[in-house]
């Protein structure tokens, strides 16, 4: 992805919009510090008065809704004291105008490839895969032809999305509604990526790519001679406790309950339709996941924490690249950006859109984490930076 606002990037951004641009941030509302108490009440935990940014965060989902029409919006973020706070505006679904669950499952689309990137780190760090070595050599003659070359694509370049593979979803672009209930396989998606010519040369530059993590997950499946569910299952969502996070198996079209519902249209000139039930292998190993935001926290907690990976692989992961279109200052790792706060230092995330749903999640080192989730893709880039702007009020305030 090169630019938020072209009309291709439009057609792909189902699993590729990785959601922590830092913009400027700084609301307030009384509502927001009473809803904060009542859902840490409900939780068991104990109450924090720190109306400053409990009141910014509840007005920047208020304003969501109203301002920019999401259905709704649900956020969960934890201060440096190691708090959670959960927030929601709007309604869970437009007929019955149910309320949102606090901390709703919700599909997380592109933050899946930092789940995948973390098993293929993992991997590296067991000895059984190198980073700077052809993908030719655990793929043989997986990736030939005009679309791109195994033999000098490296693992590395996969995960930073450096390779110059075509973006396999360029299908949708006429229409994605039509594909919702379409089971597909990652080879037949692979298939029809290198239909079309290589965008550059290996490590001539950086553009994202879900194709990347598409091969990413087919490598995992190869080294390990297991399925990549059950690996990011045992070594990830077991491992770290994320009680509210999996993978939906093959044919499971749904998401668990509680959630709010999910809603696309095609046409911006017509009326929403639920997507909530769609199939979400077109995704796999690139944006197929399901959390809660409260988990998605948890999660890349544990990343930039070290609690996946060790030292080496972890700092592999956070050597960057420029990644010109996500923002001012934004730089890609392996499954892994970093961004510039408006408050300064930098936050860590990813990031992800599916049909129906809009996450931008980050994290900091000193403990702060914000996931913010909308019920519907941002339909221009000025809505996408007011999701954006509530990650960094969240961290910021």
């Amino acid at each position: 992805m090169t630019d938020h606002t072209s009309d291709r990037t439009r057609s792909r951004r189902w699993i590729h919009l990785p959601a922590v641009l830092a913009l400027a941030g700084g609301l307030a509302a009384t509502q927001g510090a009473a809803h904060a108490e009542t859902v840490l009440a409900q939780k068991g935990a104990q109450p924090v008065h720190a109306a400053g940014r409990a009141d910014a965060v509840q007005k920047s989902l208020d304003t969501l809704v109203r301002a920019d029409k999401f259905p709704a919006a649900l956020a969960s973020v934890r201060g440096r004291d190691g708090r959670v706070r959960d927030y929601t505006a709007g309604v869970a679904d437009l007929r019955t105008r149910a309320k949102v669950p606090v901390d709703g499952y919700v599909r997380i689309g592109s933050n899946t490839k930092t789940f995948t990137a973390v098993v293929v780190l993992q991997l590296v760090g067991e000895g059984k895969v190198k980073l700077d070595e052809p993908i030719e050599t655990y793929l043989p003659k997986l990736v030939r032809g005009r679309g791109g070359d195994g033999r000098r694509i490296t693992v590395r370049r996969l995960l930073q999305h450096t390779t110059g593979l075509p973006d396999y979803t360029s299908f949708l672009a006429e229409g994605p509604l039509s594909y919702r209930h379409m089971y597909m396989q990652p080879r037949e998606l692979l298939d029809l990526a290198l239909k079309d010519k290589a965008h550059f040369t290996p490590g001539a530059k950086w553009e994202y790519s879900n194709t990347n993590y598409l091969v990413a997950g087919l490598l995992i499946e190869r080294v390990t001679r297991r399925p990549l569910i059950e690996e990011i299952t045992n070594r990830i969502v077991r491992r770290i406790g994320l009680r509210h996070t999996y993978f939906p198996n093959a044919g499971d079209q749904g998401v668990r309950t509680p959630h709010p519902k999910g809603y696309h249209r095609d046409d911006p000139s017509k009326p929403f339709t639920d997507v909530t039930v769609w199939d979400p292998s077109q995704a796999w190993s690139a944006g197929g996941m399901i959390s809660t935001p409260s988990d998605l926290n948890r999660f890349f907690r544990a990343v930039v924490d070290g609690e996946l990976l060790e030292p080496e692989q972890l700092k592999q992961m956070r050597t960057t690249v420029k990644a010109d279109g996500l923002g001012k200052g934004a730089r890609y790792g392996l499954g892994l950006v970093s961004t510039p706060l408006s408050c300064g230092g930098l936050a860590w995330g990813h990031g992800g859109d599916i049909f129906g749903y809009h996450t931008g999640n980050a994290v900091t080192e000193d403990g702060r984490a914000a996931a913010v989730a909308v019920t519907r893709l941002p339909e221009s880039l000025e809505t996408l930076g007011h999701v954006e702007k509530a990650v960094d009020t969240a961290l910021c305030s």
